[in-house]
C-alpha cells in the first residue's frame, strides 16, 4: 500500500477520533482505513491505536507518530499547493516597500507594464528609505539601493548602479573645479538626509585609500529628485546615484566632480522573507524586474 495513505489515514482516525468519521471525512470506505492503518502497524511493528468498542485512541508509541507524520502530512500538502501554484497565473494583494529615488525614477514608469501581464494583481507602493520589519509590517518585498544589513531574508541581486559627485556648469565657473578631495572642504555641498551615514561622503582617493568629507552643508533635503534640481539651478554639488542625473548629465545640465577618483558600484536588491515557498506574486513580480533590468543593463547607463 502506499505509504502516505497510510500515514493520511492513521492520522486521520487520531483527529476524528474513530474509523467512521475518519472514512467519511476522506471519502473512502470504513474497512479501507482500518486496512491501511493496519498495514502501518504491521509494517512498523508496533501498535499504534487503542482499539474499544467505544472509542479509538493513539498508544504513546502512536501519539509520537502521530507528530512526525502530521508534519509529512503538512508538508506533502505545501508541496502539492506549491505545484498547482505555479501553474496558475499569479494573483492577490501585493505590497512593496521601495527605495524612494529608486521607486519615483525608475520603478513607477514600469509598473504599469507588470499590472497589464499580470491583471489579477494589485498593488500597493510604499516610497521609504527606512528599513521596514517587512514580515511585521506587512510588506511582501522590498527593493533597496546599496549596501545590506545582515538579516533573515533572501535577496535577489536585480541590477546595479553608481554614486557620483555632480555640479553644474555655472557653479563650476563661478567657484571653480575641485581637483582634489580635501577641496571639497571650500566648496558647497548639498546632502541628502537620508544617507544612513548622516551629513558626510565616503569616499575612495585615486589610489584606493578610503576618505570621509564632513563640510557642512548648504542644503539638506530628504529628494532626491529635489536634490538634483538643487544641483541643476547652480546650488552647490550633490553625491547621487547615477539614475537620477544620467539624464541631466546628457542634457549638460550637470557634469561630474572629480571623475578620475574610483567609482562607487551600488547594487539594487529585491528583499523578500525567507522560506521554501515564495509567493507567486512575489515571484512574478521579481523575475519581471530582472528582466527588465537585465534587458536594460546597469541602471543609469
Amino acid at each position: 500500500m502506499d505509504r502516505l495513505t497510510e500515514m493520511e489515514a492513521f492520522a486521520m482516525v487520531v483527529d476524528q477520533g474513530g474509523f467512521t468519521d475518519a472514512a467519511r471525512k476522506m471519502g473512502i470506505s470504513k474497512s479501507a482505513v482500518s486496512k491501511h492503518v493496519s498495514a502501518l502497524e504491521a509494517r512498523l511493528g508496533a501498535r499504534l491505536l487503542n482499539r474499544t468498542t467505544r472509542r479509538v485512541s493513539p498508544t504513546e508509541i502512536g501519539l509520537a507518530y502521530y507528530d512526525r507524520a502530521r508534519r509529512v502530512l503538512t508538508d506533502a500538502g505545501e508541496a502539492d499547493a506549491l505545484v498547482t501554484s505555479m501553474q496558475t497565473a499569479p494573483s492577490g494583494h501585493l505590497r512593496l516597500s521601495v527605495a524612494a529615488d529608486f521607486g519615483a525614477a525608475l520603478l513607477t514608469p514600469i509598473l504599469a507594464e507588470f499590472l497589464l501581464d499580470y491583471p489579477d494583481i494589485t498593488v500597493t507602493m510604499v516610497l521609504s528609505d527606512r528599513s521596514v520589519e517587512l514580515i511585521s509590517e506587512g510588506f511582501d518585498m522590498a527593493i533597496r539601493v546599496g549596501d545590506l544589513e545582515d538579516s533573515s531574508l533572501r535577496a535577489r541581486k536585480l541590477t546595479e548602479t553608481t554614486r557620483r559627485m555632480i555640479a553644474s556648469p555655472g557653479y563650476l565657473q563661478r567657484h571653480g573645479r575641485p581637483m582634489k578631495i580635501d577641496d571639497l572642504n571650500d566648496h558647497r555641498l548639498l546632502y541628502h538626509s537620508t544617507q544612513p551615514h548622516g551629513n558626510v561622503w565616503r569616499l575612495l582617493s585615486p589610489s584606493g585609500e578610503p576618505r570621509q568629507v564632513r563640510a557642512p552643508g548648504w542644503l539638506t533635503v530628504n529628494d532626491g529628485q529635489s536634490l538634483l534640481k538643487a544641483v541643476v539651478s547652480g546650488l552647490g554639488i550633490a553625491h547621487l546615484p547615477e539614475f537620477l542625473f544620467a539624464d541631466a548629465m546628457r542634457a549638460g545640465l550637470v557634469e561630474e566632480v572629480l571623475p578620475e577618483l574610483p567609482v562607487e558600484t551600488l547594487g539594487i536588491h529585491a528583499i523578500y522573507p525567507s522560506g521554501r515557498f515564495t509567493q507567486p506574486k512575489v515571484r512574478a513580480f521579481i523575475d519581471f524586474l530582472a528582466r527588465r533590468f537585465l534587458e536594460k543593463g546597469p541602471v543609469g547607463h
